[in-house]
């Protein structure tokens, strides 16, 4: 129940049902507020508890200075948490284990549930590997089963073993995609209580569902758990940018022409840890889909969010995708009593601002490698040009022409050339070069949800069969759209054929592409690549085309829309200016240009309008979290503890809550420790947090062989983030880490000092041996520790290693909260100091006096810090609220939610 210190609690009746709602106007400055922070102001008012979120907490976003840097911490609330399998399934493996611990403390382990609802989406694990046939589909859910079986097991049992969570099987569609046409409220309903649904999600492109009017964004899975769990996540109030749109896009753009544009200025004016919020007429002009697709890339630009107002257009959308009239008629009373609707006259209060005339904005593609990398696509071969050499050796063949049919100023620019013969399994040859498209892919959430695009692709394909194009034979042409409604409107269009002719079939509903899922190349062409080091091209409709990410036989990655995907194809090369030049040929041998097979916008939204009805997205999602034959065929325990398969080498019972007792014990001081690893400035949680493949002569490798796992099945770290095993092996292994007190080595490696002549080893086996001895370890670190995205296992894996402390001489907000919510300590250097300045090497032995005042209660400010070889200073206690001081004093966040819950 909310403290209610501003009176703002009253009743709002829609038809037949009347909400209790929290009324913003109560507090003081809430009308001048951007449309972001009016719902978080709403957030504090209906979870004020008077210890955690106060008045003053609730007055400091009413007085909200939009010039200010952030200072103010809140505690956010989400009304709900998104998960995809990867990222989700340590969420479900924890909980699982809590129910384990409840019962071992004599607790009915049945009252462990998510105390907001969970929503799971199996779509990282399909990989494109068949395409190009009409089976491709069921021949990659097969191979799909039969990788991650064991895993969706576990989560199958988690669906049926939770209130509160539900997931969607795989098979269905990209989580963000099954987000705003189906899980998203936009306002939520629970309790008696109508309020803004907000969420927070383990995956970065959560931000798609701010098109909705819905705030929420990406976080590790230490703060979705705490989500999930009750708890509050810990924010500043940030900065928000206005981006005030104008205009109506022009005939021949889309939505990713706008995208790529906004990406370019909004990481260009620098965006990061900020909200973003579009205003102004040019909103109104937007369609939901292409508001979605701006939402999505927030990570790519680099806010936290970004976000649109409630409108009409949000209400229209919500009735297409099949929400009922009185949710319907909710949300827009909702929004429009407390101030959330779009006025697009308003001039909000921002701290910066931007404008975009969207008759400004033209075709475009992004690459190759990086998302802000915005090429206008008429000079699309003449930058390939340039960028071509940064992935080339010179070489004689250097000066070669290679636009010969071009007349673009490109075609003399003496471009690296280095034609390839492949020879196919039938015989028959062709001559590959670099700058050949060797992946076209209209795949992942940012396209895949915007049928304008989509219709777009698929009326290229239609034209371009109708004339007799096909795509080029070393092209390997995947679709996988974001949800079955896709494939629907493409059958009821009957434009699936055409698609289908020229290779883009079916490969799956799920993020295949831009995450790496791109599956192999055919064998010959691999060979070729890496035979001749050609430097060829992916063309994908996705959000990332960061290097190595995309295909490991592919240099340079191109976002594109899905149309220009399919052009592309057909066209074979990044060399091609398909602006100018011809991209094929049709049957009487005349040239093909793009513009020939371009759709008007009028064919393209008379698909639209025909093609797609509300009877699609209720009837796809009707019964979305039933599964196929498969799912409902996986064996699965049926009780209210999970059967831990002892020889399971992906799901395994982590050792957080062994020997755990009721009443926490009192926090001690740490003696005796020692240095793990010290490292520079700028680490990341991607140098901290298990990622990739897992290499054969690692410790997670030999621990896999040991277990009788093959190494052409050792998958990645991704997909055996539920075996604790396996993570911490990969912890700190990251191999452009560099431990200082293991010089000259990078990757997971220290000095082990419970052996005398303290030998370099791997990381995990030094822990190990500390563990043995009983010895608490240390980190220490330089500025900006554990930047980057909040990943969980970099604050996981350094709390099973036996690490109880980290000095640092500053922490990224959240990975220095997730380390609290693991029972590590978190401290800094006095203002100035460093280790350098202080003489620590490394090899010294700490201790730490001073932290037990936390047993009366309070936080102190610093501690004292002491070495065996002299050194004396005092650490400041980076534990900032009472909140986090409760996590840590009970050992971490989950063991004190356990702790709560039992006393209830």
């Amino acid at each position: 129940m909310s403290a209610n210190s501003f009176d703002a609690r009253s009743t709002l009746r829609v038809g037949d049902e009347s909400y209790e709602i929290f009324r913003l106007d109560k507090v003081e400055g809430s009308a001048r507020l951007p449309y972001s922070l009016k719902v978080l102001l709403e957030n504090l008012l209906r979870t004020e508890d008077g210890a955690n979120i106060t008045a003053d907490h609730i007055r400091s976003i009413g007085g909200w200075d939009s010039q200010a840097q952030p200072s103010q911490e809140i505690q956010f609330t989400p009304a709900r948490v998104i998960m995809q399998d990867f990222t989700g399934v340590p969420c479900v493996v924890d909980l699982a284990t809590m129910r384990e611990a409840v019962k071992e403390l004599g607790g009915d382990p049945a009252k462990i549930n998510p105390l907001a609802p969970a929503e799971l989406v199996i779509d990282h694990s399909v990989i494109a590997d068949k395409f190009g046939t009409k089976d491709a589909f069921a021949q990659n859910v097969e191979l799909e089963y039969g990788r991650n079986r064991e895993r969706y097991q576990f989560l199958r049992w988690g669906q049926t073993a939770f209130d509160e969570f539900k997931v969607v099987p795989p098979g269905t569609g990209i989580v963000h995609q099954v987000n705003i046409e189906h899980l998203a409220r936009t306002v939520m309903v629970r309790g008696g209580q109508a309020y803004p649904d907000t969420l927070v999600g383990t995956d970065s492109h959560t931000t798609m569902v701010n098109g909705l009017g819905v705030l929420g964004w990406g976080v590790g899975g230490i703060e979705a758990e705490a989500a999930m769990l009750g708890q509050p996540v810990s924010m500043l109030i940030p900065r928000v940018v206005g981006f005030k749109l104008t205009g109506e896009l022009t005939p021949g753009t889309t939505a990713t022409d706008l995208v790529l544009t906004i990406t370019e200025m909004l990481r260009g004016h620098g965006v990061v840890g900020k909200f973003v919020e579009f205003y102004g007429e040019g909103v109104a002009a937007t369609s939901l889909a292409n508001r979605a697709t701006i939402g999505n890339m927030s990570p790519e630009f680099g806010s936290t969010a970004a976000i649109f107002p409630i409108d009409d257009e949000t209400l229209s959308y919500l009735k297409l995708t099949g929400r009922s009239e009185q949710q319907v008629a909710l949300v827009e009373a909702y929004a429009k009593e407390q101030g959330l609707w779009l006025d697009p006259a308003a001039e909000p209060d921002f701290s910066e601002k931007l404008e975009l005339d969207l008759a400004t904005v033209v075709p475009s593609i992004a690459g190759p490698k990086r998302p802000q990398d915005r090429i206008v696509l008429a000079n699309a071969a003449q930058q390939f040009a340039v960028d071509v050499r940064n992935y080339v050796e010179d070489d004689e063949e250097a000066g070669k022409e290679s636009f010969p049919a071009s007349d673009a100023p490109a075609a003399h620019n003496g471009v690296p050339t280095k034609p390839t013969v492949v020879t196919t399994a039938d015989g028959s040859t062709y001559e590959i070069d670099h700058g050949a498209v060797t992946v076209a892919a209209i795949t992942s959430c940012t396209n895949t949800s915007n049928p304008y695009v989509m219709v777009a692709a698929a009326l290229v394909a239609k034209k371009a069969v109708e004339k007799g194009l096909t795509r080029k034979p070393w092209v390997k042409t995947t679709l996988a759209p974001g949800s079955k409604v896709v494939t629907d409107y493409f059958d009821k269009a009957n434009l699936t054929p055409y698609l289908d002719k020229l290779g883009f079939n079916l490969v799956g509903y799920g993020c295949t592409t831009c995450i790496g899922n791109s599956g192999p190349l055919d064998e010959e062409i691999s060979k070729a690549v890496n035979d001749a080091d050609l430097a060829v091209a992916a063309v994908l409709s996705g959000n990332r085309n960061f290097e190595g990410r995309i295909n490991p036989d592919v240099k340079m990655n191109y976002l594109a829309s899905p149309p220009l995907v399919v052009a592309y194809a057909i066209a074979g090369s990044m060399k091609v200016d398909i602006t100018r030049d011809a991209i094929g040929t049709d049957q009487e041998g005349r040239p093909v240009h793009l513009e020939d097979i371009w759709p008007t916008e009028q064919e393209v939204n008379e698909v639209v309008a025909s093609a797609i009805g509300q009877d699609m997205f209720s009837s796809s999602y009707a019964d979305v979290f039933a599964g196929d034959d498969q799912w409902k065929a996986l064996p699965i325990p049926t009780g209210n503890t999970f059967e831990w398969d002892p020889q399971s080498t992906y799901v395994r019972k982590p050792p957080y809550f062994e020997g755990m007792q009721q009443q926490p014990s009192p926090v001690e001081d740490i003696s005796g420790a020692r240095v793990l690893a010290k490292l520079g400035d700028s680490v990341t949680t991607d140098h901290i947090s298990p990622a990739g493949a897992i290499k054969a002569d690692t410790p997670a490798g030999k621990y896999l062989t040991e277990h009788g796992v093959e190494r052409r099945d050792f998958n990645s770290y991704g997909s055996r983030r539920g075996n604790h095993e396996v993570m911490i092996r990969g912890t700190f292994a990251n191999i452009r880490l560099r431990n200082q007190i293991a010089p000259g080595t990078e990757g997971g490696y220290t000095r082990d000092f419970t052996k005398d002549d303290a030998p370099v080893s791997f990381i995990y086996d030094a822990s190990q041996n500390y563990q043995a001895a009983g010895v608490p370890l240390v980190i220490l670190a330089g500025k900006e520790y554990g930047s980057g995205s909040s990943r969980d296992w970099a604050a996981k894996g350094t709390a099973l290693l036996g690490v109880k402390a980290a000095i640092a001489e500053s922490y990224e907000r959240i990975h220095r909260s997730n380390l609290i919510g693991m029972g590590v300590l978190p401290l800094q250097f006095p203002e100035g100091a460093t280790a350098e300045t202080l003489g620590l090497t490394g090899e010294e032995t700490f201790s730490f006096t001073g932290v037990t005042e936390l047993n009366n209660g309070s936080i102190p400010r610093t501690v004292k810090v002491t070495t065996d070889t002299g050194v004396e200073f005092d650490a400041v206690v980076r534990i900032d609220t009472p909140g986090e001081a409760d996590y840590y004093r009970n050992g971490g966040i989950m063991q004190y939610v356990l702790r709560s819950l039992i006393s209830k």
